[in-house]
């Protein structure tokens, strides 16, 4: 098959695409809409996350590790909620430099992860923009119904958990930017974690039956917490010395000088894609139990109080957090 260098809509649609489709609701990507059955006693869950080159990607980051890192934020939201993925809607706006191998290589990472996690494409749109390329996918799911777990069901006395390591997303773009001195296995990990989170879909059925509050952390944990502290209307008390780190984050962290600093640094970071969550103090055990058997590291850093908002607490004292995370302004 000869090389094209740039192609249409509708060539990519067909010759990329349409093998991602699911054999039955997408219907071969031929028509203006999917077509989802219902199922039976379940709820059907929907995120949706854009990503945009210099934003949420660098420009020299591999185009099928950028199609990974689309599928994987929106997993990581479905797997905070106790849900279980099947599908995904995508918008692809292709730039400048996105011609057709990069799309083909945009595709080869999606067919990666549809067959790694479960899920089939079942629509979308793909357009050209004289500006960064920008790609967005609107994630669904299934939970049993009633069972979504939110971020408004924290209770004062519940500890707070949270999964895996933390601030590894922010040092992977460090990493990735060539500004941090480590050894190079550490530094591919932490490139690897940022171009390529993992999505803790093997933790989302622990979820639904034992939290009480859960998202995933995305713009950083300190600020995430406070979303659950908002919505649920309690205090979060956190203890920043016990905040996980990997074995990379680890060899950055002890060559910090002030370490009540860089903690702060890590826990504000974002892009970990880790379930912070809360759940009864009496679940401990079964949680640990659970989070062992799927070879998940968990972490508990506090406890929610009676209170508002989120205490950040580093050697018993508080800790003022100038800024808790990302934010799009």
């Amino acid at each position: 098959m000869p090389a094209i260098d740039v192609a249409g809509e509708f060539e990519t649609i067909r010759r990329l695409f349409a093998p991602l489709a699911h054999p039955e609701w997408g219907r071969e990507l031929r028509d203006d809409v999917a077509v989802l059955p219902g199922r039976p006693g379940h709820d059907l869950v929907l995120t949706k996350d854009a990503i945009v080159e210099g934003v949420h990607f660098l420009p020299t980051d591999p185009l099928d590790t950028v199609a990974q890192k689309l599928l994987r934020v929106n997993l990581s939201d479905l797997a905070a909620k106790g849900a279980e993925p099947f599908g995904y809607l995508l918008a692809c706006g292709w730039s400048e430099r996105c011609g057709w191998p990069e799309r083909q290589l945009f595709v080869e990472g999606l067919a990666r992860d549809q067959k790694t996690f479960g899920v089939s494409l079942l629509g979308g749109d793909t357009v050209v923009t004289p500006g960064p390329a920008t790609f967005s996918a609107t994630l669904m799911g299934w939970t049993p119904r009633g069972r979504t777990v939110g971020r408004a069901g924290a209770r004062p006395g519940d500890l707070v958990f949270v999964t895996g390591f933390i601030g590894d997303g922010w040092l992977g773009l460090q990493a990735a930017q060539e500004k941090l001195a480590l050894a190079p296995e550490r530094l591919a990990a932490l490139v690897d974690h940022y171009r390529a989170p993992t999505p803790r879909l093997t933790f989302s059925e622990v979820i639904r039956e034992t939290a009480t509050a859960s998202l995933d952390v995305s713009d950083g944990l300190i600020a995430d917490l406070g979303h659950i502290a908002e919505a649920s209307e309690v205090g979060l008390d956190i203890d920043l010395e016990v905040t996980p780190l990997s074995p990379a984050g680890q060899a950055w962290f002890s060559t910090r000088v002030d370490e009540e600093a860089a903690l702060v640094r890590l826990a504000t970071g974002g892009d970990d894609y880790e379930i912070a969550f809360t759940a009864p103090a009496r679940d401990e055990a079964v949680l640990r139990r659970e989070a062992e058997r799927r070879h998940i590291w968990l972490t508990c850093i506090g406890r929610v109080t009676e209170g508002r908002g989120v205490t950040v607490r580093h050697a018993g004292k508080p800790v003022e957090i100038a800024s808790p995370g990302f934010s799009h302004r």
